[in-house]
């Protein structure tokens, strides 16, 4: 499937590309919010099974809306735990490592400094863990998934469209990486799904993507430790990848990365 083959139906903030694998469909939102948030919904005869979950209140109506006509078997929250407002009676699964992510570590972190930006229009609650899940293959809703932990949370691949989601990719942004240790770790993390020959990478704040756009982050990665060793500060850091990817999106990613880099 070419990450380009979709159709799109346009909605009232966000939209949604429907891919078409025949007896299956993959229907990404594109949120459109402050975060730049996408939430995937894979479906088959009938049902669907969400991975993650819209954290904006008029995100959380609009997709509710698009919902209306398809039976939600389940919910993977993996690294995004906001947003209890959406669909509450649904089921919940995630890893243990991940429930603790949204509700004391890390991710409780970033959606307190979320509440702390945009104020009433994005939903704090966290959404409560019904099904704690381990890693290897579970079936929800007649769909199969196997489930990879990771360090924070956990990755979904869907075997049937030959897809993985995880947290983060974006072959022309910045991304947050916690020095070099963990640049290599994203590198041998995307290596993987190279070798595996992935049609799709879905990722928490990007749209689909796809083999060559993991050797192109894989680059950047690679780069970056490079860089970051010609370096003496944070500051010369930053100002020498802005000058070598002057079109690269996320700033915010780049000043985390260089506070990591630069400690």
């Amino acid at each position: 499937m070419n990450k380009n083959t979709f159709t799109t139906v346009k909605l009232a903030k966000g939209e949604m590309n429907v891919y078409d694998f025949g007896t299956m469909k993959l229907h990404a939102y594109k949120t459109n919010d402050l975060i730049d948030d996408e939430v995937f919904i894979v479906e088959k005869n009938g049902k669907a099974v969400l991975i993650e979950s819209p954290c904006f209140f008029d995100n959380i109506k609009e997709l509710t809306e698009y919902l209306n006509n398809l039976a939600v078997a389940g919910m993977l929250i993996a690294y995004h735990g906001a947003g209890a407002a959406f669909l509450p009676d649904v089921p919940k699964y995630a890893t243990q490592n991940a429930a603790a992510f949204s509700e004391n570590g890390g991710g409780k972190a970033l959606i307190e400094h979320f509440t702390n930006a945009f104020g009433d229009i994005f939903d704090k609650s966290v959404h409560q863990i019904t099904n704690v899940i381990e890693a290897g293959k579970i079936t929800i809703g007649g769909i199969d998934f196997v489930i990879k932990q990771t360090a924070d949370a956990f990755d979904v691949e869907i075997p049937e469209i030959n897809a993985v989601y995880t947290h983060m990719l974006g072959h022309d942004c910045h991304s947050i990486v916690a020095g070099a240790g963990h640049a290599d770790a994203i590198i041998a993390e995307l290596k993987g799904y190279i070798e595996k020959g992935y049609d799709l990478i879905l990722t928490s704040h990007y749209t689909p993507e796809d083999l060559k756009d993991a050797q192109t982050k894989i680059d950047y990665l690679e780069n970056l430790k490079k860089i970051a060793v010609s370096c003496a500060d944070a500051d010369s850091f930053k100002a020498e990848v802005q000058k070598q990817y002057p079109g690269y999106s996320g700033q915010n990613y780049l000043d985390m990365t260089a506070g990591f880099f630069f400690a």
